[in-house]
């Protein structure tokens, strides 16, 4: 409840602040318009105390000299940044954050929860940790979206553990990575019997992006083969009906990827991995087991277990109590 009121002081402090430029502007113009008799008077006193003074006149003409240096450079790299600010128009980008810093991420955090509240939402991800923790980018925008599509990584693929593998980390295994997503299908479940429309599916193949779909927004990032996810940057597009932008490509390929005829569902109820037919009939059931997966815990941890953080999540590990 607390969140929904600060998405909606939000969006009225930022009304607000649109009206406040314009009146700063205005009023910048003004002073301007009415101080400009006065420095016009001071220059040509100035003007008249140093145009028979060598030292002063080069010492003029140098600050002159780098004045136009750096008003030029700005102007050259003005232009050139407008060039790149109109091809990322032209391709729907609209935000990057570098990955890593705590600031970006509060500042992504509530731009997810202005775009996807309440929207439909679709998900590509590899464990969903992100929407697991209560402080995580996408747990307050499926906690209070109108339906959700989610895409995980299959733990028990092959290609899950080559991921758990290739991250160099001491605590992240096949084990933990599978932690995770039980973690994450259980607060699906939760949404379920909270009367929510979700559905999830599993894809086997190696996580390429995590991509999250809400509303005419893409936010997307690169999973790196050696590297968790939160160091990678995240770019934000938005649809441009004219231009259309990369976001029509990344929104087929989220469709492509939901409706392949080998990217099984989740049955949130039987815990089945539920195959169809090309005209969306059930071919048939594999049973799903998550036998000898540890638990899971939020992020505060009692003590006596220490703890390994990715993307927020916890995987209880028991050490001695000194």
């Amino acid at each position: 409840m607390n969140r929904e009121r600060l998405v909606e002081l939000r969006r009225r402090l930022s009304g607000t602040g649109h009206v406040g430029y314009h009146i700063g502007l205005v009023s910048v113009s003004a002073t301007i318009a009415i101080l400009l008799p006065y420095a016009a008077q001071g220059f040509l006193m100035y003007w008249g105390l140093v145009k028979n003074e060598k030292v002063y006149l080069v010492s003029a003409e140098i600050g002159v000299a780098m004045v136009l240096i750096i008003v030029l450079n700005f102007l050259g790299r003005s232009l050139r940044d407008g060039k790149l600010a109109k091809a990322a128009r032209g391709a729907g980008l609209v935000h990057v954050f570098p990955g890593g810093r705590r600031v970006s991420s509060a500042r992504i955090t509530s731009l997810i929860q202005d775009h996807g509240f309440p929207r439909h939402v679709m998900i590509i991800g590899s464990t969903g940790n992100t929407f697991v923790d209560p402080e995580g980018d996408l747990h307050f925008v499926l906690k209070h979206c109108l339906e959700a599509k989610v895409m995980l990584m299959n733990p028990s693929s092959a290609n899950a553990r080559a991921r758990a593998q290739s991250i160099f980390h001491p605590d992240i295994t096949l084990e933990s990575l599978m932690a995770q997503t039980k973690a994450s299908i259980e607060y699906l479940k939760r949404l379920r019997a909270a009367q929510k429309n979700v559905r999830v599916k599993f894809y086997s193949d190696d996580p390429n992006v995590k991509l999250a779909i809400l509303g005419d927004h893409i936010w997307l990032q690169h999973y790196h083969t050696n590297l968790d996810i939160q160091y990678m940057p995240m770019y934000a597009f938005q649809y441009n009906p004219k231009e259309h932008g990369l976001y029509t490509i990344f929104y087929q390929l989220f469709v492509e990827k939901w409706e392949h005829l080998d990217t099984p569902e989740y049955d949130l109820e039987t815990d089945d991995l539920v195959y169809r037919w090309e005209d969306g009939t059930e071919k048939r059931r594999v049973p799903f087991s998550w036998a000898g997966v540890p638990r899971v815990f939020p992020p505060s941890v009692s003590p006596g277990v220490s703890s390994f953080h990715e993307n927020g999540a916890v995987v209880e590990t028991p050490v001695a109590v000194m």
